[in-house]
């Protein structure tokens, strides 16, 4: 019963920071998951559970919280920043951020149509634009969304990184 009991205690912080950083990097594939948070999760329960151990410190953190904050931001604001970019106006940028948030109940696909059909709309109906402008807003859109997706898993693979390199080698 003692060795069942060591056993338990010797692996479980590692079991439980390994299983929440698998869960944050599938989660980065699926928008509506926090992954970057999980993430994060992971490595704070690493250091509470094996504290004078964990080769994690004050610096591990902010540099995974500065990841995070950096990545949603951008992730928020890119289907905007694209519908901007390929020539749309506040109205093209604010309806793809509503497009963005009304997919959001429409995934996965939802989160590249509804910024596309959101600028599109709102750039057509309230921006008074050609059907040709308003497209390409659209299209900017989307292009920015798929942006910041891409970002998303980068970022969730860079801090996956950095929280293995820096338990392991950074003590």
């Amino acid at each position: 019963m003692e060795q069942i009991t060591e056993f338990f205690i010797s692996y479980t912080p590692w079991v439980i920071t390994y299983g929440l950083i698998i869960a944050g990097l599938a989660g980065a594939f699926i928008p509506v998951i926090p992954s970057h948070l999980i993430i994060l999760l992971g490595g704070v329960s690493h250091y509470f559970m094996l504290r004078p151990d964990s080769g994690l410190g004050i610096v591990s953190f902010v540099v995974m919280g500065l990841l995070l904050v950096g990545s949603q931001i951008f992730e928020t604001m890119s289907g905007s920043m694209g519908s901007k970019w390929f020539g749309g106006t506040k109205w093209g940028t604010f309806g793809a951020m509503t497009g963005l948030m009304v997919g959001l109940f429409f995934a996965p696909y939802g989160f590249i149509l509804g910024p596309l059909i959101g600028a599109l709309a709102f750039e057509k109906l309230f921006g008074k634009q050609s059907l040709k402008e308003a497209t390409s807003s659209g299209v900017g859109s989307a292009v920015g969304t798929l942006t910041g997706l891409l970002m998303r898993l980068i970022v969730a693979f860079v801090m996956s990184a950095y929280l293995l390199v820096d338990i392991y080698l950074l003590k």
